[in-house]
């Protein structure tokens, strides 16, 4: 059998694998993409996109159902579900599409296949792509993950959902139930209770978004609230019983049980999500025999990516957290620049990564929260603007919201920022990008914000932070 021969062969197409693998070709090496499912990965076809996807309509089904507030007349709002659904994977099928475009582009040799490690031949790894032989110095694990299952329930079915089943509902549950308050779960509890369903989040921690500033996150779970969203903190799921069960006249498929703070409570709901984490995708691999260490589910590498077998790197979610498909690029291209011996590399600043959920409202972050900060035992400076402070929030119909931002005191570095309200997943960039130049509060502040604009609050929260604030 001919064994193909390549600089560089990646096993996963995601967003972490396809970035690594344009960038290997784009710097001269020879590359080949082993992609068994999807270009893209989850993120594209089954998550990140497509769930942006699903909540603009859903946004913009609430803004029709407002449509008085800003003067106009709508006579009467309505939805497709099939058709919202369809859109969402229009748009995955769309980007999937243009991966494909983007690889072939840049000449990177791809494998509809299954990817495995096969042991060495000499300095090469021997990599099994289906039933064809490739040849690699180097190979960089981007396998992902998927959802975590709690014990003794079974996913994918008619009654309890994972993220695939959620995003292609064939009808509109009436009732639902959502285990876990992180950016997933809060993201589907935004967009089924804009269309109507009632919706309860259960959350084992004290506070929704837990890796969320603490302050956010209580503001959060009060906006969430008085759109009616149900959530229960503290709060862990004890038993499922998905016989068809019948309540008050109406037909449900399911029966949970958890322990509150109060003692056991149960409800009665017809869809369950189950938002509790994901697994690194470790399985038939072929890392039996090497040097590659896997600890809770996920794929050991240090800060360049390399693993404990020399020429195996992992990136992306299989490679731990945090799981963010942004993370996992940057990740890609690094260890690919490493390896082509591109000069003046830095490895990955996790406290420079920033984090969003798309809810309504949206939640962004990067750096520590104030209590991570002053648990570190740094002296801070803490800055705050509302959203109601700001002209763009007003005209928008956006009032609701706030930009925090937190300094040390001695030095003037940028800690963390922490957002909730209209857009803020887009103006978190502004921080990241500070944060990146290593600026400080002076050119922070000495940086002229456009008017009338909402980043012109992040100016303002800085501001604050040194007692200067104008327009509070």
């Amino acid at each position: 059998m001919t064994e193909k021969r390549f600089d560089i062969i990646v096993i996963g197409g995601g967003p972490g694998g396809y970035v690594a693998a344009i960038r290997a070709a784009q710097l001269g090496l020879k590359t080949a993409l082993i992609e068994s499912t999807h270009l893209g990965g989850v993120c594209l076809n089954w998550g990140c996109i497509p769930t942006k996807a699903l909540l603009r309509s859903s946004e913009i089904y609430t803004l029709m159902k407002h449509a008085e507030a800003y003067g106009l007349n709508v006579q009467r709002s309505s939805f497709d579900l099939s058709k919202v659904v369809a859109r969402s994977r229009n748009v995955a099928t769309q980007l999937s599409k243009g991966v494909q475009h983007l690889l072939k582009k840049n000449k990177v040799t791809v494998y509809n296949a299954k990817g495995k490690l096969a042991g060495r031949v000499g300095q090469h790894h021997k990599v099994m792509a289906g039933s064809e032989t490739l040849l690699a110095s180097h190979v960089i694990l981007a396998t992902g993950a998927r959802a975590r299952d709690l014990p003794g329930l079974k996913t994918g079915g008619k009654s309890i959902w994972t993220y695939r089943e959620a995003m292609v509902p064939e009808t509109l549950p009436e009732t639902l139930l959502i285990v876990g308050s992180g950016a997933i779960g809060i993201e589907f509890a935004s967009f089924y209770n804009a269309l109507g369903s009632q919706v309860t989040v259960v959350e084992i921690m004290n506070r929704i978004l837990p890796a969320e500033d603490e302050e956010i996150s209580g503001l959060a779970q009060k906006a969430f609230e008085k759109k009616g969203i149900r959530i229960k903190t503290s709060t862990s799921l004890h038993s499922i019983d998905q016989k068809e069960i019948t309540n008050a006249g109406k037909s449900v498929n399911v029966r949970v049980t958890f322990e509150t703070p109060q003692g056991p409570e149960s409800m009665d709901v017809e869809k369950v999500i189950l938002a509790v984490g994901i697994i690194g995708n470790t399985e038939n691999l072929g890392l039996e025999g090497t040097k590659v260490k896997i600890e809770k589910n996920h794929i050991v590498v240090n800060e360049w990516g390399e693993t404990g077998e020399s020429g195996i790197y992992a990136i992306g979610d299989v490679a731990g957290a945090p799981w963010l498909a942004h993370k996992a690029s940057h990740e890609g291209v690094i260890v690919v620049e490493r390896i082509a011996g591109v000069k003046g590399l830095h490895p990955l600043k996790r406290e420079n990564i920033p984090g969003c959920t798309y809810s309504h409202p949206q939640i962004a972050s990067i750096g520590l929260s104030e209590k991570d900060a002053r648990q570190a035992g740094t002296d801070i400076k803490v800055g705050r603007f509302p959203f109601i402070g700001n002209g763009k929030a007003i005209a928008m119909g956006e009032p609701e919201g706030l930009v925090k931002t937190i300094f040390d005191a001695q030095t003037g570095e940028l800690l963390g920022a922490h957002m909730i309200g209209s857009e803020v997943t887009e103006l978190i960039q502004g921080y990241a990008i500070a944060k990146a130049a290593e600026a400080t509060e002076a050119e922070l502040m000495q940086t002229i914000f456009p008017h009338p604009t909402l980043s012109e609050m992040m100016h303002e929260s800085v501001l604050d932070a040194y007692g200067r604030v104008i327009h509070l």
